[in-house]
C-alpha cells in the first residue's frame, strides 16, 4: 500500500485496515501498474483470466495483513463466495484456515483427501506451488458443487503466500466445467520434459500414473521415440500395443503426428491442430497437439498431450 495511506491505516483498527486495504484494491483494478507481474497472455477465455486475478487479489490481501485477513474474507462471504467461483486458504500442511464454499472444512486437514478418481488433491496442489513450469499453480480434478451431490470437473489456480509475520499459506479457487485452455497442457508437457530430463526413465512410469498430475480428463501426456516406439501412449493404457503414429491421420487427411515431428526438425516446441468428430453435433471440431522435444537416455523423446482448441466467446 502507498505511503499515502500510511496515516489513515495507523488510525484504523484492523478490520478497519483491511477493509480500506480491499477497498483500494478494487479502485485500482482498472490500473494496469496494479498486475504488472500477473501475465494473463496464455489464457483465451476470459473466466480464467477472471479467476486468477480473483485469487490473485486474494494472496495480495494476505500478503499484507496475514491471517487477520480472514475476518474480512468471512464477513465478505458473497464476494468470496458466488455461483463462478469461492476462495479457500490453507498452510502447506494443507489444514483449511477458511472456505467459503464449504465452512464446514475449516480447521480440517485435507492432506489425503482424494476426488471420485483417487487423485489426492492437496498434495498435487503442492506440487504445483512448486512447479516453475506452472506460474498460477493449476490443478485439475473432480469435485462436487455446494449443495450437490455428484462430481464435476475442476480446474482450480493457486498461489503461495507469506504473511508479513512468516507464515506459508496457500490461497486458491477453482471452476467447474472449465474450458480446456491450451496453456494446460503446455504445462503438463512442459511439466513432464523436466521430469524426464531429471529423472530418466522413471519418469515414465511417474507420467503413465493415471493419478498423477500428467492425467486429467480426457488429456493424456504421451511419450513415443523419432522411430514410433510408444513409451506412453496418447490412446491405451499399455504401450505395448504400438500405434502406427506417423501414419494416423484425421477426419480430413492430415497427418498431425507426422506433421508436427518434421516441424520439430527445427524448434523445439510446435502446435498441431487437427479435425475430429464430435459426440454431440453434426461435422467436425478441431483439437491442438502440443510435442516437443526432450532426451531419455541419449535418444531424442517427442513428449506431448492433445486438448480440445480453445473457441473463445
Amino acid at each position: 500500500m502507498s505511503d499515502q495511506y500510511s496515516v489513515h491505516r495507523q488510525a484504523l483498527p484492523p478490520f478497519g485496515t483491511i477493509l480500506l486495504f480491499a477497498l483500494l484494491l478494487q479502485m485500482t483494478a482498472g490500473c494496469a501498474s496494479r498486475y504488472d507481474d500477473l501475465d494473463l497472455s496464455a489464457y483465451q477465455y476470459r473466466d480464467t483470466r477472471n479467476l486468477v486475478t480473483f485469487v490473485y487479489d486474494a494472496r495480495h490481501i494476505l500478503e499484507q495483513e496475514g491471517l487477520s485477513a480472514l475476518d474480512y474474507f468471512r464477513a465478505n462471504d458473497d464476494h468470496y463466495a458466488t455461483e463462478e467461483h469461492y476462495l479457500y486458504i490453507y498452510d502447506l500442511q494443507a489444514n483449511n484456515l477458511y472456505h467459503a464454499g464449504m465452512p464446514s472444512l475449516e480447521g480440517r486437514n485435507l492432506l489425503d483427501v482424494t476426488d471420485i478418481n483417487g487423485k489426492q488433491i492437496s498434495r498435487l496442489i503442492l506440487e504445483a506451488l512448486d512447479d516453475p513450469e506452472n506460474p498460477h499453480g493449476w490443478v485439475h480434478y473432480s469435485w462436487w458443487a455446494p449443495g450437490s451431490f455428484y462430481p464435476v470437473p475442476k480446474s482450480s489456480c493457486h498461489f503461495r503466500v507469506t504473511t508479513p509475520d512468516g507464515k506459508e499459506l496457500f490461497v486458491g479457487a477453482g471452476m467447474d466445467y472449465p474450458h480446456e485452455e491450451k496453456e494446460f497442457i503446455r504445462i503438463v508437457v512442459d511439466g513432464a520434459d523436466r521430469l524426464v530430463r531429471q529423472k530418466g526413465r522413471e519418469a515414465i512410469a511417474i507420467m503413465s500414473d493415471p493419478l498423477s498430475s500428467y492425467n486429467y480428463r480426457d488429456v493424456r501426456v504421451f511419450a513415443f521415440h523419432p522411430d514410433g516406439e510408444l513409451l506412453i501412449s496418447p490412446v491405451v493404457q499399455d504401450s505395448l500395443l504400438q500405434l502406427r503414429l506417423f501414419e494416423c491421420a484425421d477426419e480430413v487427411g492430415h497427418h498431425p503426428f507426422a506433421n508436427a515431428v518434421k516441424r520439430l526438425a527445427s524448434q523445439d516446441r510446435v502446435w498441431e491442430v487437427f479435425m475430429v468428430k464430435n459426440r454431440y453435433q453434426r461435422g467436425l471440431v478441431k483439437k491442438c497437439m502440443y510435442l516437443r522435444k526432450s532426451e531419455l537416455s541419449g535418444r531424442t523423446l517427442y513428449i506431448g498431450a492433445i486438448t480440445d482448441l480453445p473457441q473463445p466467446p
